[in-house]
């Protein structure tokens, strides 16, 4: 990390994203070893639907968590917390094995904690938390705790906390399901995002500085969808900007209405739908939209249509992938923010 990326202004939170991939290490390191991590395995059940709820940042961090289960062959999907305590019926059906998982980076998320109260009480499931914290009240509400507190942080908007608690459910499923090349390949993740942080950072916040935008928008399809809803709440969050999510093709239905020289158009692109997706950024470009990409491999063509381009280089596999893609929408947000005076 260069010492110049971090200033007085917004300097927790710099710090807190250029620490990722040693923070990443670190949690699971310590995950892999602890004895939440064999009870939270020992809840796993065949056949079962994982479960995976949260509010703000942390419903999103769901949204990508159940992803990567589903791909492990673990049926799963996400809830907002208040969907779970407001239209539970809509979530949880009789007849049906649930293992729930609740998620918050402090622990005293109100909606999470009565979430979880609920679950267990009135439905009679076991529930495993995550969180960054140690002793508050969702731990004493669930009956397994993953504890990475490693990854709290200062900050009010959740950065290292939201990648951290994204891998180490991935690494959950990867223990449940047996993948062991999907467990390597998270433990060999970190080493390769770090040297990315080095020059990709200040070519981000130069082009930040040099252009402004009334609209921001970020499309992804699949495993990125969830990663993409928080790099459009780390824009709003960090710069007080307007910033919509949406597929990458429901954007074509409608919201392509917006696009034009005030609106930044930023595509997570995953292998499985980059060749459609290309041709989408070059529709958005012709229609004048300003177009970043974040890509594992950005080809020529998707080269040709973006003002700036985000270029992985990962040689991990495609849904062990997501937590690289947030760190941009994470820099972007906070570089936006400086722009306009905030800290």
């Amino acid at each position: 990390m260069k010492s110049a990326e971090v200033t007085e202004q917004g300097q927790h939170t710099l710090s807190e994203i250029f620490s990722q991939p040693q923070c990443w290490s670190a949690c699971l390191r310590k995950l892999a070893t602890s004895a939440e991590l064999h009870a939270a395995t020992q809840l796993a059940r065949p056949g079962a639907e994982w479960i995976f709820a949260g509010c703000g940042t942390s419903y999103y961090l769901a949204q990508a968590a159940a992803a990567s289960f589903s791909y492990l062959k673990l049926p799963a999907r996400a809830v907002p917390a208040s969907d779970l305590l407001m239209y539970p019926a809509l979530a949880l059906h009789a007849g049906r094995d649930y293992i729930p998982v609740v998620i918050s980076r402090s622990g005293r998320t109100s909606e999470a904690i009565r979430a979880a109260q609920m679950l267990e009480k009135e439905t009679n499931l076991r529930t495993i938390a995550i969180t960054c914290a140690e002793g508050q009240p969702l731990e004493s509400s669930c009956s397994v705790t993953l504890k990475l507190l490693d990854a709290d942080e200062q900050s009010t908007v959740m950065t290292r906390s939201f990648t951290s608690m994204l891998l180490a459910l991935q690494y959950l499923g990867a223990i449940v399901s047996g993948n062991d090349a999907f467990r390597r390949a998270l433990i060999e993740l970190p080493p390769q995002v770090e040297p990315l942080l080095s020059d990709v950072p200040q070519r981000l916040r130069l082009f930040v500085e040099s252009r402004s935008f009334s609209d921001f928008v970020f499309l992804a399809q699949g495993p990125l969808f969830g990663i993409a809803s928080e790099c459009m709440l780390k824009v709003t969050e960090s710069s007080c900007s307007y910033a919509q999510v949406f597929h990458s093709f429901e954007f074509r239905h409608g919201p392509k209405s917006i696009a034009g020289p005030e609106t930044l158009i930023t595509f997570l692109m995953s292998e499985t739908s980059c060749a459609a997706e290309v041709e989408l950024l070059e529709e958005m470009k012709a229609l004048g939209a300003a177009t970043m990409v974040i890509a594992n491999r950005v080809e020529d063509r998707a080269q040709r249509a973006s003002d700036f381009t985000v270029e992985l280089g990962l040689q991990s596999p495609e849904y062990a992938r997501p937590a690289a893609f947030v760190i941009w929408g994470q820099l972007y947000g906070v570089y936006y923010g400086l722009k306009k005076g905030l800290n």
